[in-house]
């Protein structure tokens, strides 16, 4: 006796399946139309800089930006932070599910991290491997655990040009990390992802919906006038732009590819909570996931 099996087809009702090739059934048409879905909705992280006090001084709303971001870039206490602050963004993060990364600095509190320094390779190895694992400590007590590292200020503009500064940085990641190694969040087309990439680690390209670009693709310096946007809908719209086209205007005018996976956001700006609360709403309007990359 033959038996005849209806199938719902994944086709349309007037277009027959291509010969040799069987109707899949509706819950197949289904997967792969929400896998191709995911394969096209944009999806960005968005960090912050956080734990930037010292002692009764704070600079940054920890809590106020950790119910927005997905990646929180925490002071190790070379260049801000101390074990008090650590521990308590830290646990801080946990609760609300944001990923905890070492925010590495050169060794400079009285300069915020942001003056150039000589360091030799060694050394900075040494220390960056120094902040990554104090901040585990406080992480693993959190109940969660360092997902990524991000040099900060001066260390971050120096290892985009510098091939044996970032040498170090990465030589520094992978004596804290060991062979698991962790992410290394930089500036598109630095030495520094270029290095990490050479060491096996991952290498997370970041781009600043603030700061103003070089035709080059760089930041301008802060020092410039115009480094440093202000306009909150100016932010906004570049956030936007910058997570759905991978794209933002330089100073110039011209178009500039930015193939970021995450998006920073100042946090020791006037009003910074509520304009990272304003870009994620326009980003998930826009039809953005937000989630973190590690």
């Amino acid at each position: 006796m033959s038996r005849t099996t209806t199938q719902t087809a994944w086709f349309p009702p007037d277009r027959p399946p291509a010969a040799g090739r069987a109707a899949r059934p509706r819950h197949r048409r289904l997967f792969y139309a929400h896998r191709m879905a995911s394969m096209i909705t944009p999806l960005i992280d968005l960090n912050a800089d956080l734990g930037e006090g010292f002692g009764r001084w704070t600079l940054t709303d920890d809590a106020a930006l950790l119910s927005v971001v997905t990646s929180a870039n925490v002071a190790c206490g070379f260049h801000a932070g101390d074990p008090s602050i650590m521990r308590r963004v830290c646990e801080l993060a946990a609760e609300r599910g944001v990923r905890i990364g070492a925010q590495v600095s050169y060794r400079d509190l009285a300069g915020f991290g942001r003056r150039a320094m000589d360091v030799p390779a060694g050394e900075l190895a040494a220390e960056v491997a120094y902040q990554i694992g104090a901040l585990e400590v406080f992480a693993r007590a959190a109940g969660s655990r360092v997902s990524y590292v991000k040099p900060h200020g001066a260390l971050y503009n120096r290892t985009v040009h510098d091939a044996g500064q970032a040498a170090a940085v990465v030589a520094g990641v992978r004596l804290a990390a060991g062979e698991a190694g962790l992410p290394v969040l930089g500036l598109p087309g630095s030495l520094l992802l270029a290095a990490a990439a050479e060491e096996g680690l991952e290498a997370v390209p970041e781009a600043f919906a603030d700061r103003a670009y070089t035709p080059q693709g760089t930041l301008v310096p802060r020092g410039e006038p115009g480094a440093v946007l202000h306009d909150p809908d100016a932010v906004v719209g570049r956030a936007v732009r910058m997570a759905a086209e991978r794209s933002v205007t330089a100073s110039d005018g011209s178009p500039v590819a930015v193939p970021a996976r995450s998006l920073c956001l100042h946090g020791d700006t006037p009003g910074a909570a509520g304009l990272a609360r304003r870009v994620r709403e326009a980003l998930e309007g826009a039809g953005v996931r937000v989630e973190a990359f590690a």
